[in-house]
């Protein structure tokens, strides 16, 4: 390890360490190292919701024994998955670009798009669904939205961070 002297911001010496021992990869390595990597698949995520917010809507229908607390369950996992569903598709369309600087406004774009159209389904619910129950309607939107960090923490090839 090499400890270098150098002037920060302020014209003060600062003592950084650099390793010495770093190492790139090779194409082989590197190409290895991706392939080693588990990618979850954002659609699979999508799959999930779908499911998650089924047994929703009829956990709600089953503890009321109302049809109206599975319809504002399903709307509100619906406010979730209809919008993620746009979102990911066009993320798809986004992998195309050449450019990272327009793949990142693309993918700020897309998750506008998806703010927005939730908000107005949301906004939309009343009209939509007769005798609407809000607390089913919340729980569906809730329940659904968490199945994101689920995923995350259950993805393959995750490693713990306690190690």
């Amino acid at each position: 390890m090499t400890i270098i002297k150098s002037d920060n911001a302020y014209g003060e010496d600062v003592d950084e360490s650099i390793e010495q021992d770093f190492k790139p990869l090779s194409a082989e390595e590197a190409s290895a190292l991706i392939k080693s990597q588990a990618v979850l698949s954002p659609w699979r995520v999508l799959f999930w919701q779908v499911g998650v917010g089924s047994l929703v809507a009829f956990a709600a229908w089953g503890l009321t024994g109302r049809t109206q607390a599975a319809w504002s369950a399903g709307y509100g996992a619906l406010s979730v998955v209809i919008p993620a569903a746009f979102f990911i598709r066009g993320l798809a369309r986004q992998q195309q670009a050449g450019n990272a600087g327009s793949a990142l406004v693309g993918f700020f774009v897309w998750e506008m798009v998806k703010i927005v159209l939730t908000i107005a389904m949301l906004f939309a619910a009343p009209r939509l669904i007769v005798q609407l129950d809000w607390l089913a309607l919340l729980a569906g939107f809730v329940v659904t939205i968490k199945v994101y960090w689920v995923a995350m923490w259950l993805r393959p090839g995750r490693k713990d961070p306690r190690k």
